[in-house]
């Protein structure tokens, strides 16, 4: 035993992993990459669903190079930045709505409906968050018809599991008006799919 103790006591301690640099401290690219590496694959994945693949390649670079443009202006660390730059996305999807309507009138004509090209079950996502799970087709038309801002937040909210506290930072919004602009979503969810939508999620 006390050969043990000496021997680890004897070995060469671990060379210590240096932390990312901070945001706001970055002042080349190179040094924002940390943020690229954690965050691109979530970031990429949400868009890709409401913009289509090709739309989402270019966009997600968009969306870090504005970041990496507006990094002085965020206070928060690496850890907590994923509503941030779900903001800068989705403000950046909103120039290309044209975009986004035709890709939910897409996945209402594919077969099975609400499936798109990366074989992501969309209108099923959606419907495990608001139990409405037989009515894929009702559920596309229903995202293209809602208005833009209530879009945005259902979306992050069903899609990319954020609370209403994190939607609330990444479209810099009061509190309480991420949880009406959710409920008249939802609202128009049960108008669209009928008397058998109950809703489960308050």
């Amino acid at each position: 035993m006390y050969r043990l103790r000496a021997a680890t006591a004897e070995a060469a301690p671990l060379e210590p992993v240096p932390p990312p640099v901070p945001i706001q401290a970055a002042e080349e690219p190179a040094e924002f990459a940390h943020l690229f590496d954690r965050y691109a694959v979530k970031l990429h994945r949400y868009v890709a669903r409401r913009l289509g693949p090709a739309e989402a390649d270019d966009l997600i670079g968009q969306t870090f190079l504005i970041a990496f443009e507006r990094r002085h202006r965020y206070a928060g660390s690496a850890d907590d930045a994923l509503p941030w730059l779900y903001g800068i996305a989705t403000n950046l999807i909103h120039r290309r709505r044209r975009d986004e309507i035709r890709q939910y009138r897409a996945y209402a004509r594919s077969e099975p409906a609400g499936r798109d090209q990366n074989g992501d079950p969309l209108a099923t996502e959606v419907a495990a968050r608001v139990d409405a799970e037989s009515a894929s087709r009702a559920l596309t038309g229903v995202l293209a018809a809602l208005r833009e801002a209530e879009r945005d937040v259902l979306l992050l909210y069903c899609w990319e599991d954020l609370s209403y506290a994190e939607i609330a930072e990444a479209l810099d919004l009061p509190l309480g008006t991420v949880r009406s602009r959710l409920h008249r979503a939802r609202r128009a969810l049960r108008s669209a799919l009928g008397p058998d939508f109950e809703e489960k999620h308050s």
